[in-house]
């Protein structure tokens, strides 16, 4: 734990328009893999706009490796179908940070991070001041699929020990 430098909410919302993996529709959920570490949200049933609001979070020891997400879809005699797989870059995030911000107006932008052909994004994401944290949403559009993004937001978490990323 000594390399710990601290903790990474994800919030993994929502999913937009998600492939069909099932007859009409699909059972999808997302697990998410970061240095050895997997996390899983719950299944929602039916739907290709599936709604989870599931917060999980990471342990961060280097701030340059990506989080990993894959959408499955839920099979009950077969194996999954993978229905997509995005990345987070936590580094434009981690710059926010590292401006040690105090005591600005909740709402206020930070930074822009914008869609380009190395990140996942699809739409333009900013870093914003909210009640003394900064967080980041993003919609993340999938890769190797035919349709579909995800929303997220990410929160850092400083917990007593962490070195910190300042």
């Amino acid at each position: 734990m000594e390399n710990l430098l601290g903790l990474l909410r994800l919030r993994v919302r929502r999913g937009i328009n998600l492939a069909i993996r099932d007859t009409r529709s699909s059972d999808p959920y997302v697990v998410v893999t970061m240095s050895g570490q997997k996390l899983k949200t719950r299944v929602i049933n039916d739907t290709c706009n599936p709604e989870w609001n599931d917060e999980l979070t990471l342990s961060i020891t280097d701030i340059n490796v990506p989080i990993n997400l894959a959408v499955y879809d839920r099979d009950t005699f077969t194996a999954d179908d993978k229905m997509g797989e995005a990345e987070i870059d936590i580094r434009p995030y981690v710059e926010c940070l590292r401006m040690g911000l105090e005591n600005l107006p909740t709402g206020t932008v930070i930074t822009r991070v914008q869609p380009s052909r190395t990140n996942c994004l699809s739409d333009e994401s900013c870093c914003v001041w909210d009640n003394g944290r900064i967080l980041q949403d993003m919609f993340l559009r999938l890769r190797n699929v035919e349709c579909g993004e995800i929303e997220v937001q990410i929160e850092w978490i400083n917990p007593p020990g962490c070195k910190g990323v300042f």
